[in-house]
Parts: structure tokens; sequence; C-alpha cells
């Protein structure tokens, strides 16, 4: 029997935001506060948040974009949803059977190609129709939590709750793979940019796993429960003494070297692939409660991450990162990075900026209070401006703009 555990992007249907139209709200340009009483260096914004409505009935669950602007997100109650760049509805469906839509994935190379799962299933769609699909397979055995596709878009791995990770040849339309080793829910799992055959996942079980499909086995293996007892260092809050590390999200950056996991005991742990092994680089707490999500954006080194605290952090790790790279040999006997801090918010802001460098420790770049427990997080480039997609516990996409950072 698998171990206890808490799938993220869930709340009871009772939970569910009705549509209203009262949910919309212009978005304000950001202007900058200089606060008093913090220190130097600190600056707070005020950000509001554009919300896309009228898509959703239920709480959306996962988000995902296309290189040309369109999004779709899948929600509570097998619905699913294509909206423009700019928050008009394109097109809606709500699969048979009302499982929910957790996990949508676009095609890179055709655009107009969607990747959906729903309970056990995996649906491909074409956005410019959602009614009818594509194609559909069946090939896990108990509801799927994550989809990805490899870069040569040949294979599409789907975890589910049994712990089980399919890789679905999309040529062949079978199964070419069935990677078993987690002993509970498989929440999270990525290929790694520019190795199709290299992936990296993480689950409840407090696992996280690197594999070569060229084994059945995983290459390296980390227990994060066991590795947090031995590197934890200062006094920690009474609430995350009792969070496991059960681990609910994972993100590769563009390099496919570097990648990220977040997990329940509010940490965010920066692992970087060296040949058949993994070693920690960094690891930092921002988030009070357990952390929903992480999400590199492209081409850099800087970490979306959402929590269930209701707060989305932008991080810049490139220094820390670049720093190790530099000085392979002290991978070994590295001292423990110091952890980020949360920062104080103002009564009249929802977001701060912070200089890292005058602290001399890893601090949060950008802190927004969103107040929603975060389900998906995304950051996309919209109409030539990167932007944050937050899915949380309503039925409203937030769009929060990123461009002024």
């Amino acid at each position: 029997m698998r171990a206890e555990g808490t799938k993220q992007g869930r709340t009871p249907s009772s939970f569910a935001v009705p549509l209203s139209p009262g949910c919309d709200c212009l978005a304000a340009p950001p202007h900058a506060l200089r606060s008093t009483g913090l220190g130097a260096g600190r600056v707070f914004w005020t950000i509001m948040a554009v919300k896309w409505t009228g898509g959703h009935s239920f709480p959306i669950l996962c988000l995902n974009a296309s290189k040309e602007g369109l999004v779709a997100s899948g929600a509570e109650g097998g619905d699913l949803t294509a909206w423009g760049e700019d928050g008009t509805l394109l097109g809606h469906t709500r699969f048979p059977g009302a499982d929910d839509v957790t996990s949508v994935l676009f095609s890179p190379s055709c655009p107009t190609k969607l990747y959906a799962s729903h309970g056990e299933t995996i649906s491909i769609l074409d956005v410019r129709s959602l009614k009818g699909s594509l194609d559909h397979f069946h090939v896990n055995e108990e509801e799927i939590n994550c989809l990805s596709l490899n870069q040569t878009e040949n294979l599409l791995a789907s975890a589910d709750d049994s712990g089980a990770i399919k890789i679905l040849d999309l040529e062949n339309k079978k199964v070419s793979r069935s990677l078993k080793r987690h002993s509970n829910i498989c929440s999270s799992v990525a290929f790694r940019p520019q190795r199709p055959q290299s992936l990296v996942s993480c689950g409840l079980d407090m696992q996280v796993m690197l594999w070569s499909l060229q084994k059945a086995r995983p290459l390296w293996i980390t227990n994060l429960q066991e590795d947090e007892t031995e590197e934890m260092e200062g006094p920690q809050s009474p609430g995350q003494l009792l969070n496991p590390a059960l681990a609910h999200s994972i993100s590769v950056a563009s390099c496919g070297n570097i990648f990220s996991c977040g997990a329940e005991d509010g940490k965010v742990r920066i692992f970087r692939v060296m040949g058949v092994k993994c070693e920690q680089e960094l690891g930092f707490k921002g988030h009070t409660l357990g952390v929903s999500q992480v999400c590199f954006l492209p081409e850099s080194y800087l970490l979306l991450t959402g929590g269930n605290d209701g707060k989305i952090m932008l991080w810049d790790a490139s220094s820390e990162i670049e720093k190790k790279q530099k000085s392979p040999t002290k991978h070994t006997h590295r001292k423990k990075p110091k952890k980020g801090a949360c920062t104080k918010q103002d009564g009249n802001t929802n977001a701060s900026v912070i200089d890292e460098e005058e602290h001399g420790k890893i601090l949060p770049k950008l802190n927004i209070e969103h107040g929603e427990k975060v389900n998906w997080l995304l950051g996309t480039n919209i109409k030539g401006h990167q932007n944050i997609l937050v899915a949380d516990q309503t039925s409203c996409i937030s769009v929060y703009p990123l461009n002024e950072f």
C-alpha cells in the first residue's frame, strides 16, 4: 500500500467558484513605491492581475501555452478550454465521464495540436475544433497527473497515481517503456531538453529520480526527507517541521542539466545532472506552506514558484549555478546554501522586488501575494511581453505582467 499523501490541485467540488462577471478586473500598470523602515534596495510594486473568465465552472487544474500565444486550461469535471492570447474564448469541450483534466500540453512543432490527460486517458485534439479527439490512448492504470513531451516529439511520458510512468511511442501508437520505481503517486515528470531519451520525475514517496530510456530502472534516486535530515540547518517554523517532503512539481531549465523540485515541506531544491547522477546545487525556502509548482522561464535560470500559502515568487538562481559550474570540485564538499527568506509585505501592495546582493543570500526577486493556493504556474510570452499565468482554486486564470522585472 502506498504511503498517505495529498495530491496538489484538488479541492472538494463544494468549493467550486461559480462563473461571475464580477471576476474580471482591469490591469493597472505597475508603479514603484519605495518602502520605509525595511532597508534600501527593497521596492514594492502594485500588480493588478488580469482575470480570464467564462471558460470554466470549476477550479482550474492545469495550463499550457503554445509558441503562437494560444493557451489551454483543464479543470475539474472534464472541462477543457482554449483561449486567445488576449483571454478571448476560442473553444470548449467536456470529456465523457467528467474526469478531471489534470495536464495539457501543446505540440511545439504543430501549435494547433494539443495533448490532454483526463482520468486514465490521453486525448490528442486540434485546438481549432475541440469537440472531437484526433486520437486517444488508455495506457495508464490509474489517474494521470502529468504529461511531458520529449524534444523530438516522438515520445510522450504520463505519470500516474500508481507511481508508474508510461512512455508512449507516438509514431507506433504503443507503450515503449513502463517505468515503475515510485512507491507512491508520481506527481510530476519532465523530459530533459536536448536529451530526448532522458527524463526526471518526483512523487509523494518523497523521491526524485533521473531516468534513461535505455534502462528500465532509474540511474539515480534521492530521498528528499533523508537529505533534509542531513542538510537542514537553523531553526524552522513549527508548521514546516510537521510537513514531510512530498514532492509535487518538477521543472527542467532549457540547458537540460539543471532542474528544480518543489515539495510539501516548503522547500525549493535545485539539482544539476552530472552524467548518471545528480547533485543538489541549492535548497531554499520562501513559502510558508508546501510548494505546489515550480517553473523555469525559457532560456534562463529564473525560477517561478507557487505555493499553498497563496504566494508566487520569482527567483534568480543564475549566479549560484554559474558559480558552482566554474568550481565543480566544490560539489562534493560544498557549504550548504543559505536559505531564502519570505519578504514582509506592505498592506497596500501585493508584490515586492528585493536586492538579493545586499543580503548576501538567496531571496526572491519578486513576491506576489496571490491569495489563493496555486494549482498551476506558467511563464509565457503574450504579445511580446513575458507574463505569469496562474490557475488556482477558482474558475479564473490570473495573468500577471513580468516585463517590468
